[in-house]
């Protein structure tokens, strides 16, 4: 193999400045000066690796070195100048420790309070896994909100807390400012703020029962059966019942009262049992339905005025419906024979209503139908509702708990046996009928025992005034005397919301009488609304008297 020829002394000085890189760059480590090389020089050759040359120029050399700018410490100096100042700085006094006084006694936890009886369980406390399970449970989102009574309207704004204003203090006393004596509300505009606030706690926006219909029962009455065109009597109802109300509740509430005006119970058809099948439009011309003809007809009005409505099929405790004794069994599962309907209202929840039964009822004597109009109907809750209405589908029974009731339950209702009779009057006087008591309607005179009579209105700001109905009715208990000898009507006490009274079982009556609750209608040949316990004693026996019954039970 030849040699290399040997390299030049240019050359080797070149190798040497030459950086171990193909950059063509010179960094500040492998460039030369004039002091390391003991001669001047202004320049320097650099050859790349693809022997290309560049030349860099060199800053002169400094005249006098002592001119330039110290250099900063190195973290060598630095640490040992710190150390020095450390060991020559005077220590400090140290400050004596204030006394302390020593730590109060923990406090001893109270003794555990002893079991309770068996009688009175405390509430138990979720477990662990319960909790977890609690936890893990997916939250429940709300029905999608309908627009109702603020549709149209701008939602009110929340108002914003105020700031607090930062006062200037005169002194070093922390005295607060002067009460300003010139807004100070006057006796007189106290007592208005007072009663407009009790006003609002009395009625509120969310009751049914005392909410104010007289809009859409109003509307309802303007539109009979006889007014109605041939050719679309459905659409015509849907605008004219329904389009002059925002919320989607009052365009219910007028569907519900009008079927109370211009529909009729087919009472021929149904003791005849022949009962035949109709168009919404023949039930509407005819004004004869039963309940399944109602239910249809309302379905498709409210359809038709664009709200969400289903009829639903299932079993009523209405006409014919017999309780079940006490220690009775319900009957084998058969929910059928009548029909509702079920409309989402505002909020987007769904309201059960019969509008068949809201219309009138059936009288058992005669067989006849009588037009009497019952709001509750359509006011009551669906817990309140499902006591007389079982649904086909458990899905349409809409309780507000999510609960879903059995037959089983439904049939024998919230008490065993049967519970008191209860008359139409009772609900016009808004007396809730599932706060009555006694509960079962045999009560045993020879017990021994007092025995409570009680009962209370369907909601705590119902008053006859309200309602139409004037001044509140006296209300009697209708007694036989021990042995069942001696008739008496005691007057009931009354805080203006319960109706209560106690008698001694055996100054009830003999068994085979029943106790009534009496409503005094006519006292001396006038309106007994309004008649106090005071002077109904004073002119018993001396002017003659009227009475209508509220309610009963049986003596055994």
């Amino acid at each position: 193999m030849p040699q290399l020829p040997r390299r030049t002394e240019a050359q080797s000085s070149l190798v040497t400045l030459r950086r171990n890189s193909a950059s063509s760059e010179l960094s500040q480590l492998s460039t030369a000066s004039s002091s390391s090389l003991g001669r001047p020089l202004s320049s320097k050759t650099s050859h790349g690796s693809n022997g290309s040359v560049y030349q860099r120029k060199l800053a002169p050399a400094l005249s006098d070195p002592s001119s330039l700018p110290p250099l900063p410490p190195t973290r060598r100096e630095s640490e040992t100048k710190a150390q020095e100042a450390t060991v020559t700085r005077p220590a400090r006094p140290s400050v004596p420790s204030a006394a302390t006084s020593p730590a109060p006694p923990r406090p001893r936890l109270p003794p555990r309070v002893p079991s309770r009886p068996a009688k009175s369980p405390s509430a138990p406390q979720p477990t662990r896994s319960e909790t977890d399970e609690a936890k893990r449970a997916p939250r429940k989102l709300p029905p999608m909100a309908i627009r109702g009574f603020s549709s149209g309207q701008a939602t009110p704004q929340r108002p914003s807390i105020p700031t607090r204003g930062t006062t200037a203090l005169t002194g070093d006393d922390d005295a607060p400012p002067p009460i300003p004596l010139a807004s100070r509300p006057s006796a007189v505009q106290i007592q208005a703020a007072s009663a407009k606030a009790v006003t609002r706690t009395q009625a509120p926006d969310d009751c049914w029962v005392c909410r104010d219909w007289s809009g859409p029962d109003g509307v309802a009455a303007q539109f009979p059966r006889e007014s109605l065109p041939r050719n679309d009597p459905v659409g015509h109802l849907a605008r004219g019942l329904c389009d002059p109300f925002p919320s989607y509740t009052d365009k219910a509430r007028a569907i519900f009262t009008w079927l109370h005006h211009n529909i009729h119970y087919d009472t021929v058809a149904f003791f005849g049992n022949n009962v035949r099948s109709m168009s919404v439009e023949q039930t509407i011309f005819s004004r004869r339905a039963v309940c399944q003809g109602y239910a249809e007809t309302y379905k498709a009005i409210a359809n038709r005025a664009g709200l969400d409505c289903i009829l639903v099929c299932g079993h009523g405790k209405g006409f014919g419906h017999v309780p079940l004794k006490k220690g009775e069994r319900p009957p084998r599962a058969k929910p059928e024979g009548h029909a509702w309907n079920a409309v989402r209202i505002d909020g987007g929840g769904w309201k059960l209503l019969d509008a068949c039964w809201g219309a009138g009822n059936v009288c058992s004597n005669t067989n006849s139908y009588k037009q009497s109009f019952s709001p509750e109907q359509f006011t009551s809750s669906n817990e309140r509702f499902g006591l007389r209405h079982f649904p086909q589908d458990a899905s349409h029974q809409f309780r507000s708990d999510g609960r879903t009731v059995s037959w089983e339950e439904y049939f024998r209702g919230p008490v065993e046996g049967e519970p008191p009779t209860f008359y139409t009057i009772g609900h016009q006087e808004g007396i809730a009928e599932d706060s009555v008591q006694p509960r079962q309607r045999e009560i045993a005179v020879g017990s021994g025992e007092m025995v409570r009579f009680q009962f209370s209105k369907v909601c705590e700001h119902w008053t006859p005034e309200r309602n139409g109905l004037g001044k509140a009715p006296l209300l009697l208990l209708s007694i036989h005397g021990a042995d069942g000898r001696k008739d008496e009507m005691v007057p009931m006490e009354s805080n203006g919301f319960w109706h209560w009274l106690d008698v001694e079982a055996r100054q009830l009556g003999a068994a085979g009488q029943s106790v009534q609750v009496a409503q005094l209608t006519a006292m001396d040949d006038r309106d007994a609304r309004g008649v106090s316990a005071g002077e109904f004693l004073s002119k018993r026996g001396r002017v003659g008297m009227s009475w209508s019954f509220v309610m009963r039970w049986e003596l055994v």
